[in-house]
């Protein structure tokens, strides 16, 4: 069994490999890819769906999964394992070379670094598959793997360098206002060229015919995103192409075979979270019926069942009731500009509340392109107060550094909010998922449920703090008199944590509300952005 199994898979892979490289093939961790590649060496090879599929087996487990032609004769199956042992696998096909193929491979125990892929967990937040808490501060660059070879290689650097965990990020090239870059490669074969009245030429795609080179290069910047414990947060439509490429009104048969195929090919990544469009209303030629379809055809397509949202414009929130939607994806600056605003959104989805876009720190005309750092990160923090998440973004464009707009080209931040990232993910690390504590009456404190609570002053210039805590502690128990607490200061924009050398000790709650027995404050260092960390030290 296991010589026949090697023979099968130097052949699929075409090399003449060494012995002790095969069995380095056969060892694959959990939540990586196994990948088999089988060539066909006919001319009825397809980009067609159901051509080929493969059956991989562990004990009682059984999941099927499709695989993609990938050009130059060459068929791929692509597996996520989930479970440590031996996984079998036999192939299903039309053509005789790709049919019935069976082999194994081991999973072994994850590495340090690989958390595997991320779930929904306690209804509004988030775990890796191993139950690492993972809190999603990300950023967006739209068109970045578009632009020229050393601005990706800078975007990567960059996002290294930050404290970000996210990234929303185009599949297809972005034609806008302030991104007019023309792409080297792209998604389909070209059937024919043609003049419009301009002059200008004008592709006619085969839609029909993927070109493989355009997504093997999407698919090695994921990689090098999950390198950097970076998720993808990948566009699978945009409306911005008005007529240049014509991807935004491409036929619903022709859109549905793209996500078979995209799906195919990248739901083993274990890093990609599916979002089916940014600004979906602006896509006129697709109903919301048809964003419903779609969004079940990616769902339905995905064995490993990823994180799938959908985006639409400013205050625009689509049917996220819908099953198959696992969070928000929300483009609304209002619930995290005005106090207990994220909470009350946070009260209508019971799914995790993602605002994606609330506005970008920068120097634009347009509004939304022109807050100052101190305002995206001050609604950042508005946001994880109310128990929710907010996407970062940067659009400064200089005339000088005109290539460089993050926002949708990435390259280098030019802004000063990035910074800030890292402090916000190490205190959710630190106090873990948060909600307001009394979600109606006090719109400055949240909770963990277990003796911590955090408050944030937001623009608000203060002295000093009396000690003072709502005695709701959301829908956990309620702390007890004598309950004593540390307290640390919180500069959100100076970025540091300042222990107070003070113990504080509950009295009893007086009108939901709990003082310090002895009335003791703290000093505080009249700025805005400050919160305050306060922290049971004595158990219950």
């Amino acid at each position: 069994m296991m010589r026949g199994f090697k023979g099968i898979f130097l052949l699929s892979v075409g090399l003449f490999l060494n012995i002790n490289s095969v069995f380095a093939q056969l060892k694959i961790e959990q939540w990586n890819r196994f990948e088999l590649k089988l060539p066909n060496n006919s001319d009825k090879n397809s980009f067609s769906d159901n051509l080929l599929s493969a059956t991989f087996t562990h004990k009682d487990t059984s999941i099927t999964v499709s695989g993609f032609y990938d050009g130059n004769n060459q068929y791929i199956v692509r597996f996520m394992p989930d479970k440590t042992g031996i996984w079998k696998y036999s192939t299903k096909s039309a053509f005789t070379p790709l049919n019935n193929k069976k082999g194994e491979f081991e999973c072994i125990k994850a590495s340090a670094n690989n958390h595997g892929i991320v779930r929904v967990s306690q209804t509004y937040h988030f775990k890796y598959a191993d139950s690492t808490a993972y809190f999603p501060l990300g950023t967006t660059a739209y068109a970045w793997t578009h632009m020229a070879d050393d601005v990706q290689e800078q975007t990567l650097k960059s996002l290294q360098n930050s404290g970000f965990n996210k990234i929303r990020m185009c599949v297809f090239p972005k034609n806008y206002e302030l991104v007019k870059e023309e792409p080297t490669i792209y998604p389909y074969a070209v059937k024919e060229i043609k003049k419009d009245a301009k002059g200008n030429e004008v592709k006619i795609w085969d839609f029909s015919q993927f070109n493989p080179a355009f997504f093997q290069h999407l698919e090695k910047r994921i990689d090098d995103l999950q390198a950097l414990g970076i998720e993808a947060d990948l566009i699978v439509f945009h409306p911005y192409d008005k007529g240049r490429w014509g991807f935004d009104e491409m036929p619903m048969e022709a859109n549905l075979n793209y996500i078979k195929y995209l799906v195919a090919r990248l739901a083993s990544f274990r890093n990609i979270w599916w979002s089916l469009a940014n600004e979906y209303d602006f896509v006129k030629s697709k109903t919301d019926k048809d964003w419903e379809t779609l969004i079940k055809a990616v769902v339905k397509a995905d064995p490993y069942h990823h994180l799938c949202s959908i985006h639409g414009s400013t205050a625009k929130y689509f049917n996220y009731q819908m099953p198959e939607i696992t969070h928000t994806s929300i483009q609304d600056g209002a619930p995290v500009l005005n106090w207990g605003g994220a909470a009350i959104v946070r009260s209508i989805y019971p799914k995790p509340i993602i605002f994606d876009e609330v506005g970008y720190e920068g120097n634009l005309k347009s509004r939304w392109g022109r807050y100052s750092g101190e305002e995206m990160n001050h609604m950042v923090w508005m946001g994880l107060l109310g128990g929710t998440y907010v996407t970062h973004g940067e659009s400064y464009m200089f005339k000088d550094h005109r290539d460089t707009i993050f926002w949708a080209k990435g390259g280098q931040f030019k802004g000063n909010s990035w910074k800030r990232a890292a402090l916000a993910r190490q205190i959710l690390s630190e106090t873990g998922p948060l909600e307001m504590a009394d979600v109606s009456r006090d719109f400055k404190t949240a909770t963990n449920g277990k003796g911590t609570y955090l408050i944030y002053f937001g623009k608000e210039m203060l002295e000093e703090w009396i000690f003072d805590l709502p005695h709701k502690n959301a829908s956990s128990e309620r702390p007890k008199p004598g309950t004593k607490y540390k307290v640390d200061i919180i500069d959100t924009w100076d970025m540091s944590i300042t222990k107070v050398n003070t113990t504080f000790e509950a009295s009893e709650a007086n009108d939901y509300r709990i003082a310090d027995k002895s009335n003791r404050k703290i000093r505080l260092p009249l700025k805005p952005y400050i919160a305050l960390r306060i922290t049971q030290t004595n158990p219950d």
